[in-house]
């Protein structure tokens, strides 16, 4: 077995609670980084739309960029924090995150975006397998499922960084606002890096792991239940990405609801994945993963089958909420386990699969909204979660937990 990560002469032990809680902390501040700035990006995008002047389908395709770079980026990141670890992959992806975000507003044709929003997306991808790597070496070393906390922290940072760019919109152009998240995220990582460079994770050997199994090396079997963790991601980030892109439109089209109101459909689902995620770790302890996969991916289903088919607009309000509940732990989960299992390899594939899983929910729910309609095609989100639970009730005995 390969050392994920090389340790030096203060490299802690489980034991060293304050060490531990040092690294949780910085790690916790990248994962709300990320979120902040990929928000903040996000809901500039219209105003981006408008200086380069691209139509809707030029815009879509340099948005794309921003997955194409995440994805190829994604593996290459696996390798390089078994070779360098995984704490200085996430400290120089952090920078070039923060750097590449101020890249948008400078361009002026679709092409030009699409080749920053390619660097874009590799820096996002990069750090998404990076700080997933690292978090699950500090779950390990903490014996506790803390791995939700992690993402709460992201959803938390996606919440913040919206609900700023939408205050500030109107007063600042994209560019000072995107240089803003830059010179923010510079700062950050200029505060929190040093303890990622100071401190590593234990060494495989040192490890003790609360469920008392080792990372195991990549044979067929590993490959396997890291796809099957992969599986139950994907389905998760599919009702994320899709929730996001047509949640609003669902209630406006089709439930009349005013864009204002429509727009607190997606804010319902965010809210209620976070409070899901901050809630994870007690979840896990009480349940164990099998058991929060099932009732997490069953009530996901539900809710997202009351959202969709239901004729009113408090009641899809509702079942948007309790489907952001049932899906919070899932793609959490499925991450830590893979990791647990092949080290920053796992938490590579699990990742890029779902983060295919983002990519194929919009066009896939426009594509069935065009030949059936858009309540029946939200109803695939339901399918996917109740997949997800069926995967991990499949899988209970093999997977642990």
């Amino acid at each position: 077995m390969p050392q994920i990560n090389k340790t030096r002469s203060h490299t802690a032990v489980p034991g060293n609670g304050n060490h531990l809680t040092r690294l949780r902390i910085a790690l916790t501040t990248f994962f709300a980084l990320d979120g902040f700035i990929f928000a903040g990006w996000v809901v500039r995008i219209p105003a981006i739309k408008d200086q380069t002047d691209a139509s809707a389908s030029t815009l879509g395709l340099a948005l794309l960029c921003v997955s194409a770079g995440g994805v190829v980026t994604m593996t290459l990141t696996g390798r390089l924090c078994r070779r360098f670890g995984s704490h200085p992959v996430t400290v120089v992806c952090a920078v070039l995150l923060s750097l590449s975000v101020a890249l948008p507003p400078l361009t002026h044709s679709a092409a030009a975006l699409g080749a920053v929003l390619l660097l874009f997306g590799a820096a996002y991808g990069g750090i998404n397998v990076a700080f997933n790597s690292a978090a699950v070496d500090l779950v390990t070393a903490l014996r506790r499922p803390v791995m939700p906390s992690f993402h709460a922290a992201f959803s938390l940072g996606g919440m913040v960084g919206a609900g700023l760019g939408a205050l500030v919109a109107g007063s600042l152009s994209p560019t000072r606002h995107l240089l803003g998240l830059a010179v923010v995220g510079l700062l950050v990582t200029a505060v929190a890096g040093p303890t990622l460079l100071r401190h590593e994770p234990p060494t495989p050997a040192e490890r003790i792991p609360y469920d008392a199994k080792a990372p195991r090396r990549m044979d067929r079997r590993t490959r396997g239940l890291v796809f099957v963790f992969g599986l139950i991601a994907l389905c998760t980030a599919y009702g994320e990405g899709a929730l996001a892109d047509w949640g609003a439109l669902h209630l406006e089209q089709d439930l009349r609801a005013s864009p204002g109101v429509a727009a607190v459909g997606y804010s319902c689902f965010a809210l209620a994945m976070t409070v899901g995620r901050l809630s994870g770790t007690a979840l896990l302890e009480r349940l164990g993963r099998t058991r929060t996969v099932v009732v997490g991916g069953a009530t996901a289903a539900a809710g997202m089958l009351v959202g969709s088919l239901a004729n009113s607009l408090w009641a899809a309000l509702l079942g948007f909420a309790v489907a952001g509940l049932g899906l919070a732990n899932l793609f959490p989960v499925a991450v830590e386990r893979a990791g647990a299992l092949a080290g920053p390899s796992g938490v590579a594939t699990a990742s890029t699969l779902g983060y295919g899983g983002m990519l194929l929910g919009p066009p896939a729910i426009g594509f069935m909204a065009d030949w059936f309609s858009l309540p029946t095609a939200l109803t695939s989100v339901a399918v996917l979660a109740g997949l997800a639970a069926v995967v991990g009730f499949a899988t209970r005995r093999v997977a642990g937990g």
